[in-house]
């Protein structure tokens, strides 16, 4: 995982317009991991509402796991995790 002095020194404000927040970034971390960017917006979602480390433990999973399809398995990770439950209840 890259710091954020890192991410700040290879940032450049034309190419990169979508990505001024930290959980962008991590959205996008996401995406590159999973060989799913054409979702980087799910991504950044994604970590913008689900918390860090159920984010990691499914990616770690997903890394662990010789898939074809690792979206998929990571969101499959993620349901099983139980990290869309609490929003649901949060609406009842």
């Amino acid at each position: 995982m890259q710091s954020v002095a890192d991410i700040l020194k290879k940032f450049n404000p034309v190419k990169d317009k979508y990505v001024s927040r930290e959980f962008q970034t991590f959205g996008i971390h996401l995406s590159e991991k999973l060989g799913d960017t054409r979702r980087k917006g799910v991504y950044m979602k994604l970590a913008k509402t689900i918390p860090r480390a159920i984010l990691e433990e499914a990616l770690r999973f997903v890394i662990d796991a010789n898939a074809r399809n690792k979206a998929a398995l990571f969101m499959w990770k993620l349901k099983e995790l139980g990290a869309f439950k609490s929003k649901i209840k949060a609406k009842e």
